[in-house]
């Protein structure tokens, strides 16, 4: 039995091998990206032949996935959690087709925001859609639970969720893995209408799908994820859920907790476990990290007198992702205060690279904006959001994966003209291009500025999907081929640089800019490289 030190997001990835993999389909999103990245760099996967294939945005991967399931294969598709939202369209459906092979959807949130718009729960997506979910405690837990999620998965007939948090994607430990499984050959479905969702088909497999919830309860109940451990001190019951449980045992000396826990790893939640619980303590406390989902459905379920209580009542903070201090504070727990944090090492707000090209398409955009009232540039998700930010100052939006396009679009129809998009090419690819072809069939007059610097740069430098195809795919889309200007961001060509933008301001229709000029650290890394293959040669 191989012993390997993994993050979660690599023990998910490593699972996912040894369980029969197929193929895994993603887009780069922290804190999700190290599932893929892993897969790619395994030559294990490249020895199995194991797709691992960015994807040009969550939707495509998931359906990518759904496809490879269809074919009888393995799949995985990994997002993180407001990728979600661009997937649901398909991952909600999914649940209706059903899957063939294992289909394993994992949602990798991100309380506290760290990187992130906001701090949305996946469970509601998987509650919302009927589709069973599993939340690993810690890494080894993570492992194992890709592999009995593919054949939970197979056994239901159905997608499963693997839902994890920052802290348990990033963090590392010692994961012992098991005998790897042989891939599944290619077999369709057995009926070739399963993934037709004509209504007729769709109304029928829907009642399938509420038909399996009983059994998907029963099997939360059998398969070991939910424990119930007893307690001598009846006062406190607590739930706790995933990685919630290692911040409560971290409060007690030999992680022995003297109340009755309720460890949940599996839903549906498992009705006779909290009816256990709530039967035999005075009063119930839910650890969950995310949304107060649990502790809502116990309201409305369990509401015969007994407090219960959670982020909901206050007890727990209502947002941020929790901590041993935290959960020992529920519990009446006191903590001195330590020292303040010396201002050396206090939190400084992130800026972009020394060298970084958006610095100098910004610092340009400026200039040529100055007569203008401030307010009207409209930004997109990606490390030129850096711009919002002192010294630049730049933008004045970033909402959600391709907002920028058509946030300037209805900003140009209420009067606010000229009004100016900032995209990157990945984000471009991944949601943009559909607002840019609003934006050429209304003719609006916007300037959309599409910041190639060849990567998807925020996580981390992995391959674009727009790169080399930037101008066509604007032409394709209508954009006018005098309107479609390239600019080189670097500081000797800023005069010249400063008038092309002003002269796309004027202009009363759709224009394109894309200032063009790798991202530093990708640049840097293909140098060492190259460098380091030069001296190999020597």
């Amino acid at each position: 039995m191989q012993r390997l030190l993994l993050l979660g997001d690599e023990a998910i990835a490593q699972g996912a091998i040894d369980a029969g993999l197929s193929g895994i389909y993603a887009y780069p999103g922290t804190p999700s990206t190290e599932i893929m990245e892993y897969v790619q760099a395994s030559k294990e996967a490249k020895a199995k032949n194991i797709r691992a294939l960015w994807s040009a945005n969550e939707k495509t991967a998931m359906e990518s996935a759904l496809g490879m399931s269809y074919a009888g294969k393995r799949a995985m598709v990994c997002m993180k959690h407001v990728g979600l939202n661009v997937a649901a369209d398909a991952f909600v459906n999914s649940a209706i087709t059903g899957a063939n092979g294992g289909l394993v959807v994992v949602a990798a949130d991100d309380p506290s925001m760290h990187s992130s718009q906001n701090e949305q729960d996946s469970r509601f997506y998987g509650r919302f859609s009927f589709i069973p979910i599993l939340e690993p405690a810690n890494q080894q837990e993570a492992y194992n639970m890709v592999r009995y999620a593919f054949d939970l998965s197979e056994k239901m007939r159905i997608p499963v969720m693997v839902r994890i948090t920052t802290r348990l994607a990033h963090s590392r430990t010692g994961v012992e893995c098991l005998e790897a499984k042989q891939q599944n050959d290619i077999h369709l479905p057995e009926n070739l209408r399963q993934f037709v969702l004509l209504p007729s088909i769709a109304r029928k497999q829907y009642r399938e799908l509420l038909n399996k919830q009983p059994l998907l309860e029963e099997e939360s109940l059998v398969s070991g994820y939910n424990n119930y451990i007893d307690g001598a001190d009846k006062s406190t019951g607590i739930i706790a859920c995933g990685l919630a449980y290692n911040y409560l045992i971290e409060n007690f000396a030999d992680h022995k907790v003297p109340f009755p826990v309720l460890r949940i790893g599996q839903y549906p939640i498992p009705v006779k476990m909290v009816n256990q619980l709530y039967e035999s303590c005075d009063k119930i406390l839910v650890l969950e990290d995310g949304y107060p989902i649990i502790e809502e459905l116990l309201k409305g379920m369990l509401d015969k007198g007994k407090t219960i209580r959670g982020r909901l009542d206050g007890s727990l903070p209502r947002d941020g992702e929790l901590t041993p201090n935290i959960v020992g504070s529920a519990l009446g727990r006191t903590f001195e205060k330590g020292a303040a944090i010396p201002e050396l090492v206090k939190n400084r707000p992130p800026k972009l690279c020394d060298g970084c090209s958006h610095n100098d398409a910004f610092l340009a955009l400026n200039e040529a904006l100055a007569t203008y009232s401030r307010g009207r540039v409209f930004s997109d998700i990606g490390c030129y959001t850096l711009s919002a930010l002192e010294p630049l100052e730049s933008i004045n939006s970033c909402v959600d994966m391709g907002a920028s396009i058509t946030m300037a679009i209805g900003a140009a129809d209420a009067g606010l003209v000229p009004a100016v998009a900032a995209i990157g090419d990945s984000t471009f690819t991944h949601s943009g291009i559909t607002g840019l072809l609003d934006a050429v069939n209304n003719q609006s007059p916007i300037t959309v500025l599409i910041l190639d610097n060849a990567t998807t740069g925020m996580t981390g430098g992995q391959a674009s999907s727009a790169y080399g195809k930037v101008e066509d795919i604007c032409k394709g889309l209508g954009v006018d081929e005098a309107h479609i200007k390239v600019l080189k961001p670097l500081h000797k060509f800023h005069d010249e640089n400063v008038q092309a933008i002003k002269e796309e301001l004027e202009y009363p229709g759709v224009s394109v800019i894309i200032p063009r000029r790798e991202c530093i650290q990708t640049l840097n890394r293909r140098m060492r490289q190259k460098a380091k293959v030069k001296s190999m040669d020597i």
